[in-house]
C-alpha cells in the first residue's frame, strides 16, 4: 500500500517505470565531439601539441562531413568537420565558432535503444539512425529532451 498520499491526487498516479531507459543500456561514453571547419588545423592542436593520436579519419554520409577520433585513452575526441556548403555544421560554426558540439554515449544496438528511448518519451533529432565512422550506426536526441545538451547515440 502506498502511504505516501498527495491531496491533489486525482486517481491512479501513472507508472513510467516500465517505459524508463536503463542506466545498463549504455555501454559508457563513446565520444566528445568538437565542430570544426578545419580539421587540419584541429589537428595541430589536439594532435601535433597535445599528442593525441588519430585513430581514424572517415568521410560519411556521401561526403557530406569528415570525422576524425583521436585517442584520449579512455575515450576519442571526435572532430566533425562540414563538408558541403549546406550542412547544418556551417551555421552551428557561424554562430558559436569551433568548440564542444555533442556527447556521445555507446549502445549495444543503436535501432533498439531507438524504439526504447521513443517509449520513454524521449524524442530523437532525427527520424532514423545515420551513419557513423567504422560502419557504426548513430542517432541524435532532441535537445528539447536533454536540457538542451545535444547527445548522441552510437553502436552496432
Amino acid at each position: 500500500m502506498n502511504t505516501s498520499a498527495s491531496s491533489e491526487s486525482s486517481g491512479p498516479r501513472k507508472s513510467n517505470a516500465r517505459f524508463q531507459v536503463s542506466a545498463s543500456d549504455f555501454r559508457g561514453l563513446d565520444h566528445f565531439a568538437i565542430a570544426v571547419p578545419s580539421t587540419e588545423a584541429a589537428l595541430q592542436i589536439w594532435r601535433d601539441r597535445l599528442g593525441f593520436p588519430v585513430v581514424c579519419s572517415e568521410v560519411v554520409n556521401g561526403g557530406a562531413v569528415r570525422l576524425t577520433h583521436l585517442d584520449l585513452g579512455n575515450t576519442h575526441l571526435q572532430l566533425v568537420e562540414p563538408l558541403t556548403p549546406d550542412h547544418p555544421l556551417h551555421a552551428w560554426l557561424a554562430q558559436h565558432g569551433p568548440g564542444l558540439h555533442h556527447f556521445c554515449l555507446r549502445v549495444d544496438d543503436v535501432a533498439a535503444s531507438h524504439a526504447a528511448l521513443l517509449a520513454a518519451c524521449l524524442a530523437s533529432a532525427e527520424p532514423s539512425p545515420h551513419q557513423g565512422t567504422q560502419g557504426k550506426r548513430a542517432l541524435f536526441l532532441a535537445r528539447s529532451e536533454t536540457q538542451n545538451v545535444q547527445v548522441e547515440i552510437t553502436g552496432g
